[in-house]
């Protein structure tokens, strides 16, 4: 038996991550495409790592414990990491609130019920939740603790009829929820996490720059204090020191890795993203 490291979303900045840290661990690889996990699970193997693929919907409970299931079968699981998801461009809004606001909790739910003593998690959310205006008490509240069968059917959630508004409230959603799980994550001597990237060159970045807005973010990028898009690599080696023994005293936390993005979103060359966004 083996530590296990799961990743869910198998894509560049999910290898990026577990590269780091699923050395001498088994790998668990899911995705909602078997195929996509199996060719992550392969790249790994041929560089050494011991791995597994399986098929996950993270819109499913029921596919989130089978998961689990399968990833006990190895060893105790010590990392969680998911960077599943689908984007504005992507998805419709249920699909969006489903997979990205709704999955995510319970992939925080049910993976602290079993994550190991010493363990750590990351949850990749986005720059765009930092976005979103500024929520009232109660909405924080209920979008941190609301039981996840009945997180969809908070009143200001159902109100949601723009795919960049689901997008953006998923992912306050997913920061809200990591600084409530850590409470329970930290009973089992485990933390956990958020990572907000901004434009990260992936396969999902390129269809948002060729998609409707894509003029929108090329012209963003150009303007934003680091002046380009980052990389897989670099939100790589912030979540390696966040699930390091270097990072034990940081849990429930999130990190904004945008290259100065928002900063000048709010407050210099690209506030006239305010009227659009």
């Amino acid at each position: 038996m083996k530590e296990v490291a799961v990743l869910i979303g198998s894509g560049s900045i999910g290898q990026a991550i577990v590269r780091r840290v699923g050395a001498g661990k088994h790998v668990v690889l899911g995705d909602l495409k078997i195929e996509a996990a199996e060719a992550a699970a392969k790249i790994l193997s041929d560089a050494g790592f011991e791995t597994s693929a399986v098929a996950v919907d993270i819109s499913s409970r029921e596919s989130i414990l089978n998961l689990v299931e399968h990833a006990k079968k190895f060893g105790a699981v010590k990392n969680l990491i998911n960077a599943a998801g689908v984007s504005p461009s992507q998805a419709p809004v249920s699909a969006i609130l489903k997979v990205d606001l709704y999955g995510t909790a319970v992939l925080l739910e049910e993976f602290g019920k079993i994550i190991s003593d010493g363990g750590s998690g990351i949850i990749i959310s986005s720059q765009s939740g930092h976005r979103l205006h500024a929520l009232t008490e109660e909405e924080n509240f209920q979008l941190a603790t609301t039981p996840t069968e009945k997180l969809l059917e908070l009143d200001f959630i159902k109100a949601i009829d723009d795919t960049l508004k689901a997008y953006q409230y998923a992912k306050r959603g997913n920061c809200l929820r990591v600084m409530f799980e850590a409470t329970n994550w930290g009973k089992r001597g485990a933390t956990i996490n958020a990572i907000s990237p901004g434009i990260i060159i992936t396969p999902l970045a390129a269809d948002e720059l060729k998609g409707p807005r894509g003029e929108g973010y090329r012209k963003m990028l150009q303007a934003s204090p680091a002046g380009r898009a980052g990389t897989p690599d670099e939100v790589g080696d912030l979540a390696e020191f966040l699930m390091s023994s270097r990072g034990r005293f940081i849990s429930g936390a999130d990190f904004l890795i945008d290259g100065g993005t928002t900063a000048s979103y709010f407050f210099g060359d690209l506030q006239y993203l305010k009227k659009t966004h």
